[in-house]
Order: structure tokens, then sequence, then C-alpha cells
């Protein structure tokens, strides 16, 4: 999608996360100059396949895989600094040069230990379905203002001073319902070890890209999760603790919004959602468990299975909305081919009412229906096709029933994992 109208891009998912988002932007970094991820942390790992090998990314944008594309973690992620350092570490086995390529906003705040520890013991995310990554820990000591900055790490006694603020917070937290314990000497012994590589990495990276845009530069800002996870947008409670749509872009990479020039989102051709919380068109029994296994999904995280469902228009069109979506790329479409039947939900029906938009209310899709069409599947391979008329006549009948449905072009459909496959519709 860049050209010369369009030179800073937002990639969102605009489902519940897990869309592909990791392929489009590793798709389009080849013509970015920067990608900049701006929110969430090592909950969220994108995927990248190229050739046989395969790359999973937790906080590292995925240009990284391309050479010469610069990449930032923005200011809107919380940076678990010790996964981080394993990830750079594992790029440079496979023969991906890092060097002068990566840079940390030294606003970012730090996910800790005694974040991982909360949020693992718990039991309200547990009840939720968090990763136990210390995500959610980490962006309340932020907003609770005892967070842990990138910058900080210049002023030891600084450092110390929130990480004792920090444990004494979690240990009375921890109190209420288990007897471990987070320990303030371990994670400054842990911060001691990576602040001369944390900081070797750490720039303004606001101005970085700011500057790069003035320049004319392609800047690709990538989010994590979907857009119905979002904290403000989502099924709350069960969202993540960012916001993940695209005015969080702007906030989270550091720049002005009327610098954004154009927002991709990108969906799955059914529904997926992983943990709990509502997902109106789950599939249940055999057929869901096959759509599993055609897929694979399972988190690239966590390896949890991922519930499945039929295609939730109501769902993008809201996310098309709360977006702004310029266009939508349509990923996974190949794992729909060995079906006879495939359903896309049009609207949703309490009692003799019906819903033709998204409620904010969790409790209302307690006691939803979904309203389907059906279509008749293609049967057949579309592993390799690599133009739209390509396409089974009866995929395309599909995929134009939820450009209509949802409001937003299909500029781009993925049929496979590696980087050709994909048809590029703009």
């Amino acid at each position: 999608m860049f050209d010369n109208k369009t030179r800073t891009l937002v990639v969102v998912g605009a489902q519940w996360g897990d869309e592909g988002k990791g392929k489009l932007v590793d798709v389009l970094a080849e013509r970015a100059d920067w990608v900049v991820r701006y929110q969430g942390g090592a909950n969220a790992g994108h995927t990248v396949h190229i050739g046989d090998a395969k790359f999973v990314l937790r906080q590292i944008p995925s240009g990284i895989l391309h050479p010469g594309v610069r990449c930032a973690v923005g200011n809107g992620v919380v940076l678990d600094p010790d996964t981080l350092f394993s990830e750079v570490d594992r790029l440079v086995a496979d023969g991906i040069d890092v060097e002068g390529r990566l840079y940390i906003s030294d606003r970012a705040h730090l996910v800790l230990p005694y974040h991982k520890l909360l949020d693992g013991e718990s039991s309200a995310s547990k009840e939720i379905g968090t990763t136990g990554r210390g995500i959610g820990p980490a962006y309340e000591d932020k907003i609770a203002r005892r967070g842990v900055r990138v910058l900080d790490l210049r002023h030891p006694a600084r450092v110390r001073q929130l990480v004792e603020r920090g444990v004494e917070h979690a240990n009375g937290q921890l109190a209420r319902f288990t007897e471990r314990r987070a320990d303030a000497e371990a994670t400054l012994q842990l911060l001691e070890r990576l602040t001369p590589r944390l900081l070797s990495l750490s720039q303004d990276v606001g101005l970085c890209v700011h500057q790069a845009i003035e320049s004319g530069a392609a800047v690709l800002l990538e989010g994590a999760q979907g857009s119905l996870l979002d904290i403000d947008h989502g099924t709350y409670p069960f969202v993540t603790s960012s916001n993940t749509t695209s005015g969080g872009a702007a906030i989270g990479a550091g720049i002005a919004p009327t610098a954004i020039d154009a927002v991709l989102g990108v969906v799955k051709a059914y529904t997926t959602r992983v943990g709990h919380g509502p997902l109106p068109t789950e599939i249940p029994g055999d057929l869901g468990e096959r759509i599993r296994e055609l897929g694979n999904e399972f988190g690239a995280v966590t390896g949890r299975p991922r519930r499945c469902g039929w295609f939730d228009a109501v769902v993008v069109r809201y996310a098309t909305r709360v977006n702004g979506l310029s266009g939508l790329a349509v990923t996974k479409l190949d794992v729909l081919d060995t079906l006879d039947r495939i359903a896309i939900c049009t609207g949703y029906r309490v009692g003799d009412e019906e819903y033709r938009e998204f409620p904010g209310d969790v409790t209302a899709l307690e006691h939803i229906e979904p309203m389907y069409e059906w279509f008749e599947g293609w049967q057949q391979s579309t592993s390799e096709a690599r133009t739209l008329e390509a396409l089974p006549a009866k995929a395309r009948r599909y995929l134009d029933r939820i450009r209509e449905l949802v409001a937003a072009p299909i500029v781009y459909v993925s049929v496979g994992t590696r980087r050709d496959q994909i048809i590029g519709l703009e």
C-alpha cells in the first residue's frame, strides 16, 4: 500500500488477534524504510515463514528480517528486556544482521520479574485468561507512576528506588493469594546485567520516526493483538492492557496522528480467539476442531489452542469504523479449501430483535444468536493462486460478500504461510 500518497501506514488486527499481521508486515516491509512496534509486549507473537525457516517475533518488529530496514520499539510497548535479548541472539544465530538497525524507545516501560510473578499467580489474570507474561501488571505500574522506563537505567539510585517500590506493591498483592514473594535484589541484578546492552539501543524513537517521516521515508507502524482486545474498544474485561486500535499507533510511536496516511486491517477468512471471552460465531464440535487443525490454530507464544468460528462481519465492520480502515487483508483463505459449506455472520438476534452493530456490553453477547449467510465451499486448492482471477469463482464470491458487508476494500489475500503466497489487489 506504499505509494506517493501513502508513506506512513498502520497495520492493525481487525478481530481478536492472531490474524496474520506478522506476515503482512513482513511483505510490506520490503518497501518500508522503518517498521515501528507501537504497543503490547512479549505476549504477542508474530510468525513469519521464509522458505523452510520459521521466525516467531515477540517484541522485535517483523521488518528486522529485511536487510536495511530500521526497526523500532515504541514508547507504547512494555518491554521485557531479558526476552528481547534472547530474541536478538536467536536472530543473530540464524544469520539476521541486527547491528545498527534496532532502536528501543527510552520512554518504554520495562516488564520485570515481579510483574511476571504477579501475573502468573493472580486469580484475576487466570479468570481473564492472560498469557502470564507480566504485561498487565507492567501497564498497571505505568499508570500508577511507579513503572521503570528504559531512560531510568541511566540513574542507578532512581532504579533502585523504583524497583523497591514496585516489589513492595507486588508483594502486597501476592500476599492475598500465594506465599511466593518477589525479590528486589534479584531484579536489580538482572537490570545491572542488561543495562549496558539496553542503553546502547535506546533512542528518542518518537523523534527518530518523526524525522524519518519528514524526510519522506516509508514508515510502517505495527500493532499487536487485535481490535477486539483493545482496552477501550474491545470485549472488556476480556481484553489486553493497551490500545490495539489505530488510534494507539500515534501515541505508542510518539508521532502526530496527522502523520498517518492509511490503516490496513488484517483479518482471517474465519475467526479465532485465544482464552476466555465472547466469540459469537464459535463453531462447536468436530468442525471447529477440524478448522483448528487445518489452520494450525495454536498460539505462537503460549501454544494454547485457539477457539475457531465463522467470519463475523459485525465484528470486522466495527473494527473498520473504530480504526478508519483504508483497506483489508484477508489471510488463511486456503484453510477453508476443503469445506463443503462456509458461513458469514451478518448480524445478531436476541429474541425478536436484530442487531447489525457490535455491542459494548459483554453480557449482551452471552444471549445473542448469530445470523448467517451460507456459501458453497469451493473445495479446491487456492495455495498456488497468485491473482484474483486464479482463485475459484466460489472463493471470489465469498470475498466479494465480505467486502460488501464490512464496507472496506480488500487489498490483499493470503493463501499460505510463505512470502510468495499472497495476492495483491491494490
